[in-house]
């Protein structure tokens, strides 16, 4: 973050954003609310799937949908997940949830997507629970409701499910849905952190920096980052970075800032590019180098960061007072090995997303060619003759849609080419010192 928001009480309520994108995003990380561990070989489930066992067909749709021991393939996870749902069992209901909520290989569909999470819930299924409080609190396929939310995050962490937990706290840090109560949140963060959580372990580092609710101590919040960003938190690294970069109770040192700034930066966090960003510009630990705080700017604004978006501007009017011609020049894209592995990591992520979305429109197309084709078959599967003069005249529009299904999976076939190299440049490069 940058040091203006640090020094606003706007930054108060930043986590409020962060929380809520992570809640719903398919990264894989602690608050991930699909993820299950497949500790079946993908051999081995086959038989039993294929037997009618509803956890080995979950499991099996799992290896699919994640590639694991095998080629990810939506489509087979899908038809995994929906034998496995179709025996009523939770685990599958709500992974079918997360896929029509955020269209993975399926048709984004926020109707459906509450209907499963509903039907793992009413099991008492803690993450069909916790994807339920998520929908409420984002007014995403329903009313927002914050109230309703914490009802269903409070079932989750009854459960003990460390990202119910955490929200728990969140909402209660911010007021959402019950009265402000920065002992209650606290409480809620330690119980978070206390079962792995990295987001609740930095959150507990912001109200130690902050003095939140307590006496403002540093060396707390530092050692709270410190644990959440070896569970994998990037805002923790970030955390990191600004209290060095800025002598928070530590010494000024911008060698250490830029290191945890660029892992951080690594994995797309935009608050560490605009920091690098601002190092660049103004030399901090490094030579004064335009082009790469113009890089890094950018990089941070493209992912919709009010500081890299607003650092961007005020650096353009800086360069052309300047001179002409010294905006066009720090334009021109630079590299080095940190900005080279962020710039992949975002194209992992486009990638993966754009693959997601064009099985998505293949099923959907797909769905629409059924459709057209079924579409005079009576209730009792049977044909009347203008039962069959309907199907006939919806299989000439089918044709198109099917064509336009293939289309769809050629592409996502090419991109995933794609991203099978980009991802093993991106393994041989993943240890890469600060500039």
């Amino acid at each position: 973050m940058s040091f203006l928001t640090r020094a606003t009480v706007a930054a108060f309520f930043v986590f409020a954003l962060v929380s809520a994108a992570r809640a719903q995003a398919p990264v894989q990380n602690s608050t991930q609310a699909t993820a299950q561990p497949l500790d079946n070989d993908f051999y081995a489930v086959r038989q039993p799937a294929a037997a009618g066992d509803a956890q080995a067909q979950f499991a099996l749709a799992n290896h699919y949908f994640y590639g694991v021991s095998v080629s990810q393939d939506y489509r087979q996870a899908l038809l995994w997940y929906n034998k496995s749902a179709d025996q009523g069992f939770a685990p599958a209901q709500n992974l079918l949830g997360y896929m029509y909520q955020h269209k993975f290989g399926v048709p984004r569909n926020y109707k459906r997507a509450l209907a499963y999470y509903r039907s793992a819930a009413k099991q008492g299924y803690a993450l069909g629970e916790y994807n339920l409080g998520v929908l409420s609190e984002g007014g995403v396929g329903v009313k927002r409701d914050y109230k309703q939310a914490l009802d269903w995050y409070r079932k989750a962490a009854d459960q003990n499910l460390p990202q119910g937990e955490k929200q728990v706290g969140y909402f209660y840090q911010c007021g959402y849905g019950v009265k402000q109560d920065l002992a209650q949140a606290h409480a809620w963060y330690l119980r978070a952190a206390g079962h792995g959580n990295s987001d609740a372990e930095n959150q507990l580092g912001s109200m130690a920096e902050n003095g939140w609710g307590q006496p403002q101590n540093y060396a707390e919040a530092l050692a709270w980052f410190y644990k959440a960003a070896e569970h994998g938190s990037d805002t923790a690294k970030e955390n990191i970075g600004f209290m060095f970069q800025h002598g928070m109770g530590v010494q000024t040192d911008y060698a250490r800032a830029m290191s945890w700034f660029v892992e951080a930066a690594a994995h797309g966090d935009s608050d560490a590019q605009n920091q690098l960003g601002w190092m660049y510009q103004y030399g901090q630990g490094v030579e004064p180098d335009d082009a790469k705080a113009v890089t890094w700017y950018r990089m941070s604004a493209d992912q919709g960061n009010r500081h890299g978006i607003d650092n961007l501007d005020a650096f353009e009017e800086v360069l052309e007072d300047r001179c002409s011609g010294c905006w066009e020049a720090a334009n021109s894209q630079a590299t080095d090995p940190a900005i080279a592995r962020a710039q992949r990591w975002a194209r992992i992520q486009d990638l993966q997303a754009r693959i997601a979305g064009l099985d998505g429109d293949a099923q959907n197309e797909e769905d629409i060619a059924n459709d057209l084709e079924h579409m005079g078959k009576g209730k009792n599967g049977k044909n009347d003759a203008i039962g069959k003069l309907m199907n006939a005249i919806g299989s000439v529009p089918a044709v198109k849609n099917h064509m336009d299904a293939a289309k769809y999976r050629e592409e996502a076939a090419r991109l995933r080419e794609e991203l099978a190299q980009i991802e093993s440049e991106n393994q041989s490069s993943a240890s890469v010192p600060a500039p």
